[in-house]
């Protein structure tokens, strides 16, 4: 080899490392795995994607569930920001108040159990009060889903619900994909198919608090939602099919207020959808949550046209959740993007039947950041 080739050569050594160099550098995320159990002799498993900002959202393939989300507060420390538990049992519970998992195949209530569709009447597996709760006793947050790695940020869920399961028609397959963007972001896309008209209307459940390790209750943080109507509900949180606007009520949201300044007002607490103000199935911000003393920001994104604000009243300290925090009420907030409650039952509300050969599509990115 002469000397101009030996020279040549290392000059294509070097640029071939510092190519490696780079591309390690710009690598956005990893995702790790860890198993978290068993269920029926399938193995749970944790999936933990982390972005190269220090964000970190674990999932499990048990109702495509969000165990944990870190992020930084103001000064940078890193901490969880939902609520969630150390171990499978926690999660089977049947004290678990739906606690992080994916919601279907219809999120919230359907009343009565029961809807009428192409002249067929179903009945629904009924879970709460007589009614359909988050597509009832076996829903979608207690199925183990198949699971794809699709990238380094990115992971695919995927669980085929049969025929009949929990009395709803058709061979439904569910898709979550959750991928971690480069923006301290957590984007999650559903989709979902059937070879029989159906309702679908999927969603997360989890459980906020932004300052979680260090406030008992969320009631001090800051709301902000991009929504001028609710639709009111009954005693049984069965919407009774109008549109209330929100302007000088508790439901007020427009301008930021804390969680806890008009709950008094609110029978049982915040446990209603509101009507976003985007109408053009785009993704549009939906609401906006800061916690003063980390600093932490959320910013909700959806593509959805309501959310469910819950404001945890439901939780009572019988629950020993992460770390051994007990969740007490208002321990934590859920922001459910989602089609109308009870809309099966509701000729004025927007359509959520599924036909076949169409797509259900669903996209919602939290997006977190400090001020």
């Amino acid at each position: 080899m002469t000397i101009t080739q030996i020279k040549n050569l290392i000059v294509l050594v070097g640029v071939a490392c510092l190519w490696s160099c780079q591309s390690k550098q710009e690598t956005d995320a990893s995702i790790n795995t860890q198993a978290f159990g068993m269920i029926n002799n399938k193995e749970i498993v944790a999936y933990t994607l982390q972005s190269k900002s220090g964000m970190q959202v674990t999932v499990l393939n048990y109702g495509t569930t969000i165990t944990k989300i870190l992020v930084p507060d103001k000064q940078g420390v890193t901490g969880n920001v939902v609520l969630g538990f150390d171990s499978l049992a926690g999660y089977l519970q049947e004290t678990n108040p739906y606690i992080g998992p994916t919601i279907g195949r219809f999120a919230n209530r359907i009343g009565k159990a029961t809807f009428t569709l192409n002249d067929t009447t179903y009945q629904l597996t009924a879970n709460n009060n007589g009614n359909t709760l988050h597509g009832g006793a076996e829903g979608l947050h207690k199925k183990i889903w198949d699971v794809k790695v699709l990238s380094d940020s990115s992971i695919k869920f995927t669980y085929l619900s049969p025929d009949g399961e929990e009395g709803f028609p058709g061979n439904l397959t569910a898709e979550v994909i959750m991928t971690l963007k480069s923006d301290n972001a957590l984007q999650i896309d559903y989709a979902a198919t059937t070879d029989k008209a159906t309702p679908v209307s999927l969603t997360n459940h989890a459980y906020f608090n932004l300052a979680y390790g260090s406030s008992e209750t969320i009631l001090d943080h800051e709301l902000m939602i991009n929504a001028d109507q609710i639709t009111p509900v009954d005693s049984m949180l069965i919407p009774t099919g109008i549109l209330a606007p929100v302007a000088n009520t508790a439901f007020d949201f427009n301008q930021f207020k804390t969680m806890g300044r008009d709950l008094d007002q609110v029978t049982g607490g915040y446990d209603h959808n509101f009507v976003l103000n985007n109408r053009e199935d785009k993704l549009a911000l939906a609401a906006t949550v800061v916690e003063s003393k980390s600093g932490r920001k959320l910013e909700l994104f959806t593509t959805e046209p309501g959310l469910q604000f819950y404001s945890g009243n439901f939780l009572d300290g019988t629950l020993k959740g992460t770390n051994d925090i007990i969740y007490k009420k208002h321990a934590g907030f859920c922001l459910e993007p989602q089609r109308f409650p009870d809309s099966p039952n509701q000729s004025l509300f927007p359509n959520t039947i599924l036909q076949p050969g169409e797509t259900y599509k669903q996209t919602s990115v939290y997006k977190f950041s400090t001020q």
